[in-house]
């Protein structure tokens, strides 16, 4: 007698974790969770939830009575408090004891109420809403902390009326069962002379079953709050990034233009005005990733500023697969490595030179070629370029943030006759989801 009882009671706790297990399977539902303020409708929905969920396992113990452990109307009325407010916890009572009204334990329904309800006021009391999630039987009760930390008393003290609270509802139910056997549901040691021990079983019982929840949805919760914070961290880094290359750019430029505002002052309007044309899609695209043709045309747009100031001693070339221009790369990908070609690979070399680009498809790969034929990079400078200066470092930065490691750049460069550079990303089409 005493073992079944004992089975029933870890059964529960064996139910009530696989029905939160399930429950945070659902994105809507884990969604809800992390919202510490609902509207009056995302309440209902969650009090319906709770509702149907504990009820239906009052339905199956009171048609198959040997199913007792299924039954854990007073812990879903709790928890729905406790999660969705007094509202919640008392709407989900209701539905939850109206099977057992039908099954004439007609005392059910005040109880689980008012149990709801009381989850919902245990919310409205905490001191900070995350105490609810933090709720532990083994909370700190460290002498020190309580009388040295005004927050170790206060929490100290609320996590002892939570854990009461508990205690008091199963308490209610327990004394209900004993004198109303029929009119109130509860799993208790009813054989003659049963150990007091037993009976605090089924408190125990209760307090895990009404925790088990809050602990495997807190951790959902921490889960998310960390994903979150990582796409949150990953986007301050790439805007970063973005704001670290747009003013080295518009530094050199402005640098042009007040080389020529003495010397020809029509070349200087025109480069201005390119310029304006560059801000203006520099400040109306934010975007991490851009198709190939975008990036071309700020190329250009960018080449048409160095050309005014090197004339024809610049040259450009192309060699562009058809296929490529439509895919996506990373917006001002190109732009720092042509900008290095120009300014260290020609600038120096009196006859001035020529930048070529190459896009190619292989094997669902992008590859991208930026070379020159300029004076080219030391050996010494060769090994730290990826770390050292901000156009190549902040491309392979960037890359690393929107890649991980499935992306490759090669640098390869001689003295006196250029350099060459190329990445492989992969292949990413219009409207594909472009993450790393």
């Amino acid at each position: 007698m005493r073992e079944q009882y004992l089975v029933v009671l870890l059964i529960r706790l064996g139910v009530v974790a696989s029905l939160a297990s399930i429950l945070i399977r659902f994105g809507r539902f884990k969604r809800m969770l992390l919202r510490e303020d609902r509207t009056i409708n995302q309440r209902l929905l969650l009090a319906l939830s709770f509702g149907t969920i504990f009820a239906s396992g009052v339905v199956i113990r009171l048609i198959a009575p040997s199913y007792k452990a299924i039954d854990l109307g007073l812990e879903g009325s709790l928890v729905a408090g406790l999660v969705g407010g007094y509202v919640a916890g008392l709407i989900s009572g209701c539905i939850i004891a109206i099977p057992a009204m039908v099954g004439h334990e007609y005392l059910t329904l005040p109880v689980l109420a008012g149990v709801g309800a009381l989850g919902g006021l245990l919310r409205d009391f905490a001191p900070d809403p995350e105490e609810i999630w933090r709720f532990s039987p083994f909370f700190d009760l460290s002498l020190y902390r309580i009388l040295t930390r005004r927050e170790g008393h206060v929490r100290a003290g609320f996590q002892s009326i939570f854990l009461l609270a508990i205690l008091f509802s199963e308490f209610v139910r327990q004394s209900l069962h004993h004198f109303f056997p029929k009119r109130m549901f509860a799993v208790s040691p009813d054989w003659p002379h049963s150990h007091p021990l037993n009976l605090v079983a089924a408190y125990a019982a209760t307090v895990l079953a009404a925790t088990l929840p809050l602990k495997i949805w807190n951790n959902a919760r921490n889960e998310l709050k960390l994903e979150e914070q990582q796409r949150l961290l990953l986007e301050a880094r790439m805007d970063a990034l973005r704001r670290q290359i747009n003013p080295h750019f518009l530094f050199n430029t402005l640098n042009s233009v007040s080389s020529l505002i003495r010397t020809n002052p029509q070349q200087a309007r025109a480069v201005v005005y390119k310029l304006s044309n560059i801000l203006r899609r520099l400040l109306r695209k934010q975007e991490d990733f851009t198709s190939l043709s975008e990036e071309l045309d700020f190329i250009n747009d960018y080449l048409s500023i160095e050309m005014v100031r090197f004339g024809e001693k610049l040259r450009f070339e192309k060699q562009v697969e058809p296929q490529t221009l439509d895919r996506l790369v990373p917006s001002m990908l190109l732009q720092p490595l042509v900008e290095n070609s120009v300014k260290h690979g020609l600038s120096s070399k009196v006859d001035g030179g020529m930048v070529r680009f190459r896009s190619s498809l292989k094997d669902g790969r992008l590859r991208l070629l930026v070379e020159d034929d300029g004076v080219g990079i030391p050996e010494a400078k060769l090994a730290t370029l990826r770390e050292q200066g901000i156009g190549v470092s902040n491309v392979n930065e960037r890359l690393q943030v929107l890649f991980g490691t499935d992306y490759k750049m090669w640098i390869d460069s001689r003295p006196g006759q250029g350099t060459r550079i190329e990445i492989e990303i992969p292949e990413l089409q219009p409207g594909a989801p472009a993450e790393s």
